[in-house]
Order: C-alpha cells, then sequence, then structure tokens
C-alpha cells in the first residue's frame, strides 16, 4: 500500500529520519521502493544524469511525465514526486496545469523551487489541491541567472531570507521541503522553525532527513560527484569490467 505524505510526518513525531532518494525508471524505482525507502524524487537532476544535459535547466515536462510514469510502476509503497522543470510555472495558471500532468502520470505531489518569489504559484497550487514540497538554498534551476552553485545562508542577510523563505511555505500549507545546499546552521535554525519535515542535501545532518541523486549515491555516474556525496558503490567501475569481460568473451569466442 503506497504511503500518504502525511506519513512523513512521522519524523516530527519521534519517527526515525526521513531516508529518501531519485529515481528515473522502472528498475531503479522499485529496487528503491523494496529497500524501505520513505519517498522517491523523480527529480529533473536526470538531466545530467540520465539525459546527459549540462544542468537541469534543459529538462522538459514531457521528459519529467515520462520518466514519472516509468517510476511509478516500481513504486508500491513510498512517497512519490515529482519535479517542476524549468519555466514549467512561471505563472499560477502554468503551475497548476503542470502539476495536474505530474499527478496524472502519478506523482503524489509536486516540488518546485524558490521561496516568497513563487508565492502565487504556491497559493494556486494548494487552492486547486494539489500537494507540494518546496525546494530552498542552492536552486538549480537558477545556475544560468547565478552563473555558478554555491553554498547559500553565508551571510546573516541570505540566512535570514531563507528563513523567512521557509516560514512562508510552511504557512501557506506545503507538506515537506527541501534544504539544498545550505550552511548547517542555517538548515538546522529552519527545521526547528517549520513545522512541518525538512530534507537535507548538503545541508548537514540537523535535517528531519535527507536526499540523494541515486546516481551519486551508487557511483553510477563517474564524471562528477559532488563533495557530500559519499558512494556506498561503485556500479559505473562494475559496469565497465562486466562489458569489458564481454567484448573479450565476443571476440575469443570468434577466433
Amino acid at each position: 500500500m503506497a504511503a500518504s505524505l502525511e506519513s512523513l510526518r512521522k519524523v516530527r513525531d519521534g519517527g526515525p529520519p526521513l531516508a529518501t532518494l531519485t529515481a528515473y525508471d522502472y528498475p531503479s524505482a522499485r529496487l528503491l521502493d523494496e529497500a524501505g525507502v520513505d519517498l522517491i524524487l523523480v527529480g529533473d537532476s536526470l538531466g545530467m544524469v540520465v539525459l546527459g544535459y549540462e544542468d537541469t535547466t534543459h529538462v522538459t515536462l514531457a521528459e519529467m511525465r515520462h520518466h514519472t510514469r516509468a517510476a511509478r510502476r516500481g513504486v508500491k509503497r513510498a512517497v512519490l514526486v515529482g519535479d517542476l522543470p524549468y519555466k514549467t510555472y512561471e505563472t499560477p495558471k502554468q503551475a497548476v496545469e503542470s502539476a495536474r500532468q505530474l499527478l496524472d502520470d502519478g506523482a503524489d505531489a509536486v516540488k518546485l523551487e524558490g521561496g516568497r518569489e513563487v508565492e502565487p504559484q504556491v497559493r494556486a497550487l494548494i487552492d486547486d489541491g494539489i500537494p507540494i514540497i518546496g525546494h530552498l538554498g542552492m536552486l538549480p534551476q537558477r545556475i544560468q541567472e547565478e552563473g555558478r552553485y554555491r553554498k547559500k545562508g553565508k551571510s546573516e542577510d541570505e540566512a535570514a531570507r531563507l528563513l523567512d523563505d521557509a516560514q512562508l511555505l510552511d504557512k501557506l500549507g506545503v507538506k515537506a521541503m527541501v534544504l539544498e545546499s545550505m550552511f548547517r546552521r542555517v538548515a538546522r535554525e529552519i527545521t526547528e522553525a517549520v513545522s512541518i519535515p525538512t530534507i537535507g542535501i548538503g545541508a548537514g545532518n540537523g535535517c528531519d532527513g535527507q536526499i540523494l541523486v541515486t546516481h551519486d549515491l551508487i557511483g553510477a555516474f563517474p564524471w562528477f560527484c559532488p563533495p557530500f556525496a559519499i558512494p556506498k558503490a561503485n556500479v559505473a567501475e562494475s559496469i565497465s569490467r562486466a562489458v569489458s569481460a564481454y567484448v573479450e568473451d565476443v571476440r575469443t569466442s570468434h577466433d
């Protein structure tokens, strides 16, 4: 039986921290679900680790829909969340239309990036009954405007803005929020100030849970791994060895 979004609040009632990961296809989603992951994100990170784009800004809604449908087929128990990709929620109307499509494809909720600047979109989504996961801190979809990835919350002013955004999202009614690449003290302060679960990525262990891109966790994308990710396996090396052995077997069997 699939978990409900409300089940994520168990961490706020003394339950274990939330263990969450990304998945973009049926077998990965099924393996994560059967292993006990609480929440599975069909993230726009698929742009880099699956589709070979330079960043997440090239991912389309059609691509997100395709991968959400695939992941849904493998998930029976965990909460499944779909990312709203870049420039698909620029207005409240567009946000609702885009989110409805991901929900039609099997997502239990949608995730969008930003705080006060997306307040109208968040209000429209909630008014339409669409469950939302927020995303604050380093926002991958802003890479073209900011020019580089940077840890957030270093200055007092920036930390205060992040806290204000988090409290606003909480007040508006989002179900949980991802805190990405921000200073530990800021992530902890936000976690203590809001009533909803926080899920950190590169934000320290003061959050209510953690999320990683699965490819980073299992060493499946050897060309880049963020500094906060500690691989638990080396899938890329195993694949390379297996393929090399296969190539050798084929060539020697035809001598």
